[in-house]
């Protein structure tokens, strides 16, 4: 269970990078891959693991769009701006607003895009009741007759 929290951190808050100090006044730099440890070396590889759940649960499409993400934080952002959308205010202004979409990544307008597509369906079904039809069974042995409610939708 540690694990998976540790994951967790390394998906929301980026991966961690060893830094060593140097210089007077002190300043932290990066350390370099000789300069690694082994505790430095196992930190390191929580992002690959963290990146490793993300990518096998995607398909091909998702895939293509996080391809170049180095971190697992990146892909994060990716994956939940193409299915979330992103936290600007409404979707339809943020769409129909050509200073806005010079500013829009590709995945933040497709984000905007499914989100008021979701919107506008879940809209509809509101909007719509279901409508009832009936089904009208007769048997050979009675001449009684049968109503049965089936829903469309």
């Amino acid at each position: 269970m540690a694990e998976d929290s540790e994951l967790s951190d390394v998906i929301c808050d980026g991966p961690f990078v060893p830094m060593k100090t140097i210089g007077e006044p002190a300043v932290s730099v990066p350390k370099s891959r000789k300069e690694y440890n082994d505790a430095n070396r196992k930190a390191i590889e929580k992002n690959f693991r963290a990146k490793k759940i993300l990518v096998c649960g995607i398909g091909p499409d998702e895939y293509n769009r996080i391809s170049a993400c180095q971190f697992a934080k990146e892909i994060w952002e990716a994956l939940q701006t193409t299915h979330e959308g992103t936290t600007q205010e409404s979707k339809v202004n943020a769409i129909t607003e050509a200073n806005d979409l010079q500013k829009l990544t590709i995945d933040e307008l497709i984000g905007n895009m499914k989100t008021y597509e979701m919107k506008k369906k879940k809209d509809n079904e509101r909007r719509e009741p279901k409508r009832e039809k009936n089904l009208v069974l007769k048997t050979d042995k009675m001449t009684q007759v049968v109503r049965m409610p089936i829903w469309l939708t």
